[in-house]
């Protein structure tokens, strides 16, 4: 009898550990940026693992990547601005890579100011659905906004609160856009003019505007999802950054979300 019920429990663990899924591949691409890519780069990938869906590598040196580089993995995140300098471009056969990982079916995040980078390189920008670029891109002072989502049905924010607080963040606006119809608005904000006092460099039209915080973007078979919110590390580690940056990852990478909404952001 023992030996039955052992041997019923040994089948009941390996069914379990066979039922589980596959931890999703991913690399963070970092190394230079505008901001505090040191600081921000360990949260973003505890936030990731911490799910249990991850297995994450950092890499600071992408120039002279291939796609030997990305071959292991599902998923890329790009926490990287080269600043303007043309010393920091990875590279053509590096950008090539990258752009073909996604066409064949990988997921690719945009995280934050990585919209900023590589100004110039137009299939970077149809990559990213919306970008900082000179003229195209300002934000208020670090402030307190509400994200409001505008498609209930998408897997990514499907059964998330209608609306919720993003604490002492910047409030992106004013990006180049692609194409309407090239990209999809999942969530956005709204960007207070008054905020500005008088010394925004970009129009600031009537009393504000509601930006995108939340978009995807398909490129071949491959997925985007980009976000602007996650200035710093305390930003990236907020419920609304945690939730929708890890949902939005998984289904960059896989198309579907399996990652359960917690009680404190679902509807």
């Amino acid at each position: 009898m023992r030996r039955v019920l052992a041997g019923l429990l040994l089948a009941g663990v390996l069914a379990a550990l066979c039922a589980q899924q596959p931890k999703i591949q991913t690399l963070i691409i970092t190394g230079q940026n505008g901001h505090d890519w040191r600081g921000v780069t360990p949260p973003l990938r505890k936030v990731l693992e911490d799910t249990g869906r991850f297995e994450v590598r950092v890499t600071e040196e992408f120039r002279g990547a291939g796609p030997e580089t990305l071959a292991p993995y599902d998923l890329v995140i790009l926490n990287y601005y080269e600043r303007g300098k043309p010393e920091l471009r990875w590279g053509e056969r590096a950008e090539k890579a990258l752009l073909d990982f996604v066409r064949s079916g990988k997921g690719l995040v945009m995280y934050h100011f990585s919209v900023a980078a590589f100004n110039g390189w137009e299939e970077y920008e149809k990559l990213s659905g919306g970008n900082w670029r000179p003229g195209q891109g300002h934000h208020s002072a670090r402030h307190d906004f509400t994200v409001e989502i505008k498609d209930s049905d998408h897997p990514i924010t499907r059964g998330l609160k209608k609306s919720f607080p993003q604490p002492n963040d910047e409030l992106y606006a004013n990006l180049k856009w692609q194409p309407e119809g090239s990209y999809h608005v999942l969530a956005t904000a709204w960007d207070d003019h008054a905020l500005y006092q008088g010394k925004a460099r970009q129009p600031t039209p009537g009393p504000g505007l509601n930006h995108p915080m939340l978009w995807t973007i398909n490129y071949g078979k491959g997925r985007v999802f980009g976000t602007a919110l996650g200035h710093d590390a305390e930003n990236v580690q907020t419920p609304a950054f945690v939730v929708t940056f890890t949902r939005g990852a998984e289904c960059a990478a896989t198309g579907t979300v399996t990652l359960k909404v917690p009680p404190e952001m679902a509807q």
